[in-house]
């Protein structure tokens, strides 16, 4: 590999570019003093082979260009400069790191102590070991993909239904996916799962992060994997876990997995973590940015730049009120869209990324940004809105064009389900769109309902367990959030038939509220299957049975299935359920709440507390008539009816001025279709939506 020639390149493009002629390398770092390029004869070489100086610098930017170098070259930088970490600068050529741009990486993470940059006796002496052998590399990738005449589906918000999804997880046990596509993107693709999505209703996969992970220190100590994700090295290079090989595979295989998912009609968004890394705080491992420019890619405690200031809780924070690691991320989001055709991204702890310079800035430089870019303004954009620092939970504030988690609903909404009481007013809120969380301007579709999540318990789990079984996680039980849960009576699995069905109605509670519910509803992948994490409430670190979806269904699993897909199917039928303005208050001619005796619920009502159910009445003519496309929206009128209480009721059916007879379509006590004159009696723990209908 000696005697490589060797041009200037050029800055302006930062990362490693293969043009069908050569390679152009280009590196931000402003504290280094000189910065190495290590080429690498195989994957699994324990050192280079040859170390080039990259030959230029122009301002921040070290660059060359290689035309020797080729696709599947394997590589990684060496950056000189200063080691005094009290002033922020931890530079330690000892150590081979991942490009922060690159488009693939190779190996797996050797968690050992060659990876510190300090010397473990000595934290202010840099470390002497060479890391190579413990380090995942970088490869050279030939961006070239046959698209053909994929076009993203562009699915409105109002029609859109989100189903949030781990690559692996969801595949790995399916018996009609072919066992070398089981848990890789090609098996998310394949037509069993594809027909199993169109069934249910969905129309967008919300996939757990598929940028290239490694394992966390004290994961490794446990010998457990980092599951999920959450701990992005590589921001460009989506993740070799589920592809067939690391040398380029995983870039090709998700580019077929998306263009497939795409002719479906199935959208893709990916979830993004740009708001930590997997270097910990300012001890823990040197892997990239540190090494690269430590103190322009972290946010250095004030007054003390030897220490971090950490939003997120995993001891680092992203510097992304630094120009350059600004536009790491945005180059990394177009990165995406242009060269994956993903069609959007939810934001884990987003708010540290408009945090400028400390506190949460909703019309912050990334904000704005983004919403002038002609490339990401388009796709959709959810944030996770709360992050671990002061003022971090920012629910509803985030601007015009972006969506949020809405935390609220999901909690609301269980606890009304589980009896919790004084929770109609909170339950009538969330169904109506969350206007107290949501300013007028964003209306209800800023709004990601969900009860369920990666986060949390199964839907399953979160009515057959009243608290966390964790133990799995090594962690004596301490880790994972509290949940809104509720057991019905016995911990865990049960043969009472009893405690069985109140389960099984109380699943398909939340179920039918979200599907009905004003807003953009997210399901978890496997819920509809019944997916139990055997009451793990954090399985980030399971990577087996306890976080797989078992495919295999009884028959109460079919009519679960069944009643999922119904209830779906009824929302997409009617655009009474996706209006993207909030009900107007005043005349009733846009919703009325009815007490069961069928006259309006006053404000007395429901500041009493007395209610302990309560019928939403949507006329037709309140749904939107067109979508955001324009395209036409069928609408029918419709009396949702809600009881959360322990006690039946009777309800009073309202008569609208057009004749009609209210039929029934969805009842979660039981599978009738009744047509029904005057009055219905509603069980305990249930409900009901009715619709009215000209006699035929």
């Amino acid at each position: 590999m000696r005697g490589l020639r060797v041009l200037p390149g050029s800055p302006a493009r930062i990362g490693v570019h293969w043009d069908g002629e050569a390679t152009s390398f280009a590196l931000f770092s402003a504290h280094a003093t000189a910065v190495e390029l290590c080429l690498f004869e195989t994957a699994d070489a324990r050192f280079e082979a040859e170390r080039l100086p990259l030959p230029e610098r122009t301002g921040d930017v070290w660059h060359g260009r290689f035309p020797a170098i080729r696709p599947g070259q394997v590589y990684g930088y060496r950056v000189h400069g200063r080691f005094a970490p009290q002033e922020g600068h931890r530079f330690n050529a000892h150590k081979l790191l991942v490009d922060p741009y690159a488009q693939a990486i190779t190996g797996a993470l050797a968690w050992s102590d060659a990876l510190f940059g300090h010397d473990p006796a000595q934290p202010d002496a840099p470390d002497p070991r060479d890391s190579a052998p413990c380090m995942p590399r970088a490869v050279v990738v030939d961006p070239r993909f046959d698209w053909g005449d994929d076009r993203p589906p562009r699915t409105p918000w109002s029609r859109s239904v989100l189903y949030e999804c781990h690559v692996k997880g969801f595949t790995q046990r399916h018996p009609d996916v072919s066992p070398e596509q089981r848990g890789r993107y090609l098996g998310l693709a394949s037509p069993p799962v594809v027909e199993h999505l169109l069934a249910l209703g969905v129309t967008a996969l919300s996939l757990l992060p598929i940028q290239h992970a490694c394992i966390d220190a004290h994961l490794a100590r446990l010998g457990l994997p980092n599951y999920w994700g959450y701990n992005t090295l590589g921001f460009f290079a989506p993740d070799a876990r589920f592809a067939s090989g690391s040398r380029g595979e995983q870039v090709r295989e998700c580019k077929q997995m998306v263009k497939s998912l795409h002719a479906a009609g199935l959208e893709v968004l990916i979830d993004v973590v740009y708001n930590h890394t997997p270097e910990g705080p300012p001890r823990g491992p040197m892997l990239s940015l540190r090494g690269v420019d430590n103190a322009s890619y972290y946010r250095l405690r004030p007054g003390d730049p030897g220490e971090y200031v950490d939003f997120t809780g995993c001891g680092n924070s992203l510097n992304v009120s630094h120009p350059r690691v600004l536009q790491l991320v945005l180059d990394s989001l177009r990165h995406w869209v242009t060269e994956f055709h993903v069609d959007g991204f939810r934001f884990d702890l987003a708010p540290v990324l408009a945090r400028d310079p400390e506190a949460f800035q909703r019309f912050g430089r990334f904000f704005e940004i983004v919403r002038q870019d002609p490339v990401l303004a388009p796709v959709k954009l959810i944030a996770e809105p709360w992050d671990l620092g002061a003022g971090g939970y920012q629910l509803g504030q985030f601007p015009l064009g972006w969506t949020e988690w809405n935390g609220r609903y999901r909690d609301g909404v269980r606890r009304a389900w589980r009896g919790d009481p004084g929770l109609i007013g909170e339950l009538a809120t969330r169904l109506a769109g969350s206007s107290d969380v949501f300013d007028s301007a964003r209306g209800p579709l800023a709004s990601v309902n969900f009860v369920t999540c990666h986060d949390g318990m199964t839907l399953a789990d979160l009515v057959t367990y009243a608290r966390k079984h964790n133990e799995a996680n090594g962690e004596e039980g301490r880790d994972g959030p509290h949940d809104d849960s509720h057991n019905w009576g016995v911990e865990g699995p049960t043969r009472s038939l009893r405690v069985s069905k109140r389960r099984e109605r109380a699943r398909r509670n939340l179920i039918a509220t979200l599907a009905f519910s004003q807003g953009v509803p997210m399901l978890s992948h496997g819920d509809e299957l019944g997916r139990t994490q055997r009451g793990n409430n954090n399985a980030y670190c399971q990577d087996n049975e306890i976080s797989w979806t078992d495919w295999s269904l009884d028959d109460d699993g079919r009519a679960f299935l069944g009643f999922v897909q119904r209830a779906l199917r009824l929302r997409h039928a009617n655009a009474v359920f996706r209006r993207r303005r909030f009900f107007a208050n005043g005349d009733g001619s846009e919703v009325r709440w009815l007490r069961r005796d069928g006259e309006e619920a006053t404000p007395a009502d429901w500041e009493s507390g007395a209610l302990a159910c309560v019928a939403l009445w949507i006329p037709a003519a309140a749904a939107d008539p067109a979508d955001e496309a324009g395209r036409p929206a069928a609408a029918e009128t419709v009396l949702l009816l809600v009881n959360p209480d322990a006690h039946a009721h009777a309800f009073t059916l309202p008569a609208p001025a057009r004749p009609g007879v209210w039929h029934e379509l969805l009842n979660s006590a039981c599978e009738t279709r009744r047509r029904l004159d005057k009055s219905v009696v509603l069980a305990p723990w249930s409900l009901a939506l009715l619709a009215h209908r000209e006699p035929s």
